[in-house]
């Protein structure tokens, strides 16, 4: 692919994917700044890594993983393991659907779940991927991600049960 060609693919790229990987990221690191950072990093690396992509899978499963990762380098870093990063959901960037500010209980109950649960959480319920698609980003055995989403999915039912049947 000659550069005029990936550098139209890499605006495309940005235009579709820049605002669902800037809340998948913030949801992973707790902080603006360093989501945008995540985000911009992403494509950094999907512009030097274009040559050796194969559509093996979606782009939205490459870009995903790159980001997921980029996170977790970050998250690893000595700065970011020293800093206060508690989120609130008011802090999000805006998504495609407007954020309803009345009962955020459901967002907290996701982002207080251990990283393991909530990596897998946020790509299937947050991102809408599917089973195949996050086994394919978190290279984890098929089990292993079922076993994380069935247990996620228990954590929140006990924390959200209450919540859920207060309104009927």
């Amino acid at each position: 692919m000659d550069q005029d060609m990936r550098r139209e693919w890499l605006d495309s790229l940005v235009t579709e994917w820049e605002r669902p990987l800037l809340r998948l990221c913030f949801a992973f690191l707790c902080d603006t700044a360093l989501a945008e950072d995540a985000v911009q990093e992403t494509f950094i690396k999907a512009w030097r890594g274009s040559d050796h992509f194969r559509a093996d899978s979606s782009e939205k499963t490459w870009l995903t993983r790159i980001a997921v990762n980029t996170c977790k380098d970050l998250l690893k870093s000595a700065w970011v393991r020293n800093t206060d990063r508690s989120v609130t959901p008011d802090l999000l960037p805006e998504g495609s659907v407007p954020f309803d500010e009345r009962d955020d209980t459901v967002t907290r109950a996701v982002l207080a779940l251990p990283p393991k649960l909530k990596e897998v959480t946020l790509l299937h319920w947050y991102q809408g991927m599917t089973l195949d698609e996050i086994v394919r980003v978190l290279r984890l055995p098929r089990s292993t991600v079922n076993y994380r989403l069935k247990k996620a999915k228990a954590m929140l039912k006990d924390k959200l049960e209450d919540w859920y049947y207060e309104d009927e």
